[in-house]
């Protein structure tokens, strides 16, 4: 049996799959991405704007946390 028979995906997880697409195309790492993604908290467009104004995808984490 498939995972996605066992757990069907959910609109929540391609919206989280999508922030995290769209956080890697920015800059993040795939974990870093993955972290951000899940956060509900986080401002898609905010994280996105910390790496086009020059941090590292280091510092924006920590700015985000």
């Amino acid at each position: 049996m498939t995972t996605a028979a066992t757990h069907p995906i959910t609109e929540l997880d391609r919206v989280e799959d999508w922030r995290a697409q769209e956080l890697e195309r920015a800059g993040y790492p795939h974990d870093t991405a993955a972290e951000l993604a899940a956060r509900h908290d986080v401002d898609l467009h905010r994280a996105v704007e910390l790496l086009e104004h020059g941090c590292s995808p280091e510092l924006a984490l920590d700015i985000l946390r």
